[in-house]
């Protein structure tokens, strides 16, 4: 999935997990310099970069550009000659020797690079998410206990992106809203093995079952509803087996919209 920056913005600013300013972002003169020696950089990072330049995640320094021609960022700069190891750009290091961060620069999907950690002893790698967005929405789940995210299909989505909205209202939350959102409704008491991982701005609720649990199916039921069993109460709507997909064709399946958002739009 493409970020949602609109999205990515409120994950970075609400989230104490990362660190960065608003408004400090770099000029893009700087970013393609940068980019005339380390090769092009995925989307998500580029606007990082011109939104909040420099900032941290877990602690972790994130790293910026220099002016051109300089190298006022020191061991910050993305351009510095250590990172750049064949196929891997190292973006982001662990303090005190810890584990880097790379985008691996062979797997690329619309424009976006997968992230992968190198663990510092072994060297082995790990893939961590899909986009440079998806980084920092993993390391804000992993900050609030979900691990890759509560259910098999966010923790997909979570790779690329904090949430979607879509045109008919849809929205599908992040790791720093899911909690609150739940919270309010009150899931863990009526429906405990349930997670609500959206809603569609008309009353009703996003359902998918927690993990452990290989079930993708998403249902859609009213959030004042308190039922248990959500898959057969015989009140929900199953709206699809693939969460992912189904965003992509805007919340629309098999010719037909499934929320009544929208079939009145």
């Amino acid at each position: 999935m493409r970020p949602d920056l609109v999205l990515v913005r409120e994950l970075i600013e609400e989230s104490p997990v990362i660190s960065a300013r608003p408004g400090a972002g770099v000029p893009t003169a700087w970013i393609r310099a940068a980019e005339s020696a380390v090769g092009t950089l995925p989307p998500s990072y580029r606007w990082w970069l011109t939104e909040y330049g420099s900032g941290t995640s877990a602690g972790a320094r994130i790293a910026t550009v220099a002016p051109p021609g300089t190298r006022s960022a020191g061991d910050d700069d993305i351009t510095g000659g250590w990172r750049l190891d064949g196929d891997r750009l190292c973006f982001c290091a662990e303090p005190d020797g810890g584990d880097t961060y790379h985008f691996a620069l062979d797997r690329q999907a619309g424009g976006e690079y997968a992230v992968v950690r190198r663990d510092r002893v072994s060297g082995q790698e790990e893939l961590v998410a899909d986009t440079f967005a998806g980084f920092l929405t993993v390391q804000v789940a992993l900050s609030n206990g979900f691990g890759a995210g509560p259910s098999s299909g966010l923790a997909r989505l979570w790779r690329s992106t904090p949430g979607v909205l879509l045109p008919n209202g849809v929205l599908i939350y992040g790791p720093h809203t899911i909690i609150e959102r739940n919270e309010t409704y009150q899931v863990v008491e009526y429906a405990p093995d349930w997670v609500l991982i959206g809603d569609d701005s008309g009353g009703s609720g996003l359902f998918m079952r927690r993990l452990p649990c290989n079930r993708t199916t998403v249902y859609l039921l009213d959030l004042g509803a308190g039922e248990q069993d959500i898959d057969s109460c015989g009140v929900s709507e199953k709206l699809t087996d693939n969460l992912l997909d189904w965003l992509r064709h805007n919340g629309i399946q098999e010719g037909r919209a499934t929320t009544e958002g929208a079939r009145e739009s």
